[in-house]
């Protein structure tokens, strides 16, 4: 995580929140003592795609459909 003093994080906004978009955060400092964190908000940030397959496989072996397929799900939602 960067460090940034307040006056080059105004200067500089436009290119930090292009950064900040791409996942990275910033700390923003006022005479050296920290003050601030830019950072994507929580619904934004990026998981690793291999972490969230390895999470839908392992989701998938403990929750079997025991013999119903996914039409009857469907209809009985519907009921």
């Amino acid at each position: 995580m960067e460090t940034i003093g307040a006056y080059e994080a105004k200067t500089h906004l436009p290119r930090l929140l292009e950064r900040v978009k791409k996942g990275e955060r910033i700390i923003i400092t006022k005479h050296g003592t920290p003050i601030a964190v830019l950072q994507p908000p929580a619904s934004s940030r990026k998981e690793e795609p291999k972490k969230v397959i390895a999470e839908l496989r392992k989701f998938r072996e403990k929750n079997l459909l025991k013999g119903l397929s996914l039409r009857d799900m469907i209809e009985e939602g519907r009921r």
